[in-house]
Protein backbone atom coordinates (compact mmCIF):
# COMPACT_ATOMS: atom_id res chain seq x y z
CA UNK A 1 0.00 0.00 0.00
CA UNK A 2 1.14 3.55 -1.07
CA UNK A 3 0.82 6.80 0.44
CA UNK A 4 -1.68 7.75 -1.88
CA UNK A 5 -3.56 5.25 -1.25
CA UNK A 6 -3.57 5.77 2.53
CA UNK A 7 -4.45 9.14 2.10
CA UNK A 8 -7.01 8.67 -0.48
CA UNK A 9 -8.77 6.49 2.43
CA UNK A 10 -9.27 9.61 4.56
CA UNK A 11 -12.36 11.03 2.57
CA UNK A 12 -13.73 7.13 2.51
CA UNK A 13 -17.07 7.32 4.24
CA UNK A 14 -17.08 3.54 4.49
CA UNK A 15 -13.86 3.09 5.85
CA UNK A 16 -13.74 1.69 9.24
CA UNK A 17 -11.15 3.97 10.72
CA UNK A 18 -12.48 4.42 14.00
CA UNK A 19 -11.99 2.30 17.15
CA UNK A 20 -14.72 1.70 19.37
CA UNK A 21 -12.96 3.83 22.74
CA UNK A 22 -12.46 6.82 19.79
CA UNK A 23 -16.09 6.37 18.19
CA UNK A 24 -17.92 6.52 21.61
CA UNK A 25 -15.74 9.77 22.81
CA UNK A 26 -16.36 11.06 18.76
CA UNK A 27 -20.28 10.76 19.21
CA UNK A 28 -20.29 11.52 22.87
CA UNK A 29 -22.01 8.17 24.44
CA UNK A 30 -20.67 4.84 25.82
CA UNK A 31 -18.83 1.94 24.14
CA UNK A 32 -22.00 0.08 25.51
CA UNK A 33 -24.28 1.85 23.58
CA UNK A 34 -22.24 1.09 20.20
CA UNK A 35 -23.05 -2.51 21.03
CA UNK A 36 -26.38 -2.15 21.70
CA UNK A 37 -26.87 -0.74 18.16
CA UNK A 38 -24.86 -3.30 16.58
CA UNK A 39 -26.36 -5.94 18.78
CA UNK A 40 -30.03 -3.95 17.13
CA UNK A 41 -28.54 -4.38 14.16
CA UNK A 42 -28.39 -0.76 13.21
CA UNK A 43 -25.05 -0.72 11.78
CA UNK A 44 -22.52 -3.83 11.87
CA UNK A 45 -18.97 -2.63 12.56
CA UNK A 46 -15.70 -4.31 10.21
CA UNK A 47 -13.38 -6.22 12.60
CA UNK A 48 -9.61 -5.95 12.81
CA UNK A 49 -7.46 -8.71 12.60
CA UNK A 50 -7.26 -8.90 16.31
CA UNK A 51 -11.08 -9.08 16.19
CA UNK A 52 -11.76 -4.92 17.55
CA UNK A 53 -14.61 -3.11 16.11
CA UNK A 54 -13.89 -0.19 13.75
CA UNK A 55 -16.18 2.74 12.88
CA UNK A 56 -16.63 3.90 9.62
CA UNK A 57 -17.91 8.05 9.87
CA UNK A 58 -21.10 6.82 7.90
CA UNK A 59 -21.54 4.57 11.02
CA UNK A 60 -20.82 6.95 13.25
CA UNK A 61 -23.28 9.26 11.56
CA UNK A 62 -25.93 7.11 12.07
CA UNK A 63 -24.54 6.25 15.97
CA UNK A 64 -25.38 10.10 16.62
CA UNK A 65 -28.81 9.93 15.28
CA UNK A 66 -29.51 7.39 17.30
CA UNK A 67 -27.83 8.55 19.76
CA UNK A 68 -30.50 11.68 19.69
CA UNK A 69 -33.07 9.88 19.44
CA UNK A 70 -32.33 7.92 22.65
CA UNK A 71 -31.18 11.06 24.19
CA UNK A 72 -35.02 12.38 23.51
CA UNK A 73 -36.50 9.67 25.05
CA UNK A 74 -36.87 7.02 22.40
CA UNK A 75 -36.15 3.67 23.44
CA UNK A 76 -33.70 2.09 21.50
CA UNK A 77 -35.21 -0.46 19.52
CA UNK A 78 -37.07 2.08 18.35
CA UNK A 79 -34.41 4.79 17.77
CA UNK A 80 -33.08 2.08 15.64
CA UNK A 81 -36.48 1.42 13.31
CA UNK A 82 -37.00 5.03 13.21
CA UNK A 83 -33.67 5.20 11.25
CA UNK A 84 -34.01 2.30 9.48
CA UNK A 85 -37.62 3.78 8.41
CA UNK A 86 -36.14 7.29 7.49
CA UNK A 87 -33.25 5.79 5.39
CA UNK A 88 -35.80 3.60 3.92
CA UNK A 89 -37.75 6.71 2.78
CA UNK A 90 -34.96 8.95 1.80
CA UNK A 91 -33.93 6.03 -0.62
CA UNK A 92 -37.67 5.93 -1.95
CA UNK A 93 -37.79 9.80 -2.26
CA UNK A 94 -34.29 9.44 -4.52
CA UNK A 95 -35.76 7.02 -6.59
CA UNK A 96 -38.99 8.79 -7.48
CA UNK A 97 -36.90 11.42 -7.85
CA UNK A 98 -35.10 9.90 -10.97
CA UNK A 99 -38.21 8.24 -12.51
CA UNK A 100 -39.45 11.99 -12.46
CA UNK A 101 -36.38 13.67 -13.81
CA UNK A 102 -36.49 10.51 -16.42
CA UNK A 103 -39.82 10.94 -17.58
CA UNK A 104 -39.68 14.79 -17.54
CA UNK A 105 -36.75 14.56 -20.32
CA UNK A 106 -38.28 11.88 -22.18
CA UNK A 107 -40.90 14.47 -24.23
CA UNK A 108 -44.93 14.69 -23.82
CA UNK A 109 -46.70 12.03 -22.12
CA UNK A 110 -48.28 9.24 -24.27
CA UNK A 111 -51.48 9.77 -22.12
CA UNK A 112 -54.00 11.05 -23.64
CA UNK A 113 -55.55 14.97 -22.01
CA UNK A 114 -58.05 14.92 -19.43
CA UNK A 115 -61.20 16.88 -21.24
Amino acid sequence: MTADDSYGRLDDDDYPAYTMGRAAEMIGTTQGFLRAIGEARLITPLRSEGGHRRYSRYQLRIAARARELVDQGTPIEAACRIIVLEDQLEEAQRINAEYRRAADSSGPSDRPEAQ
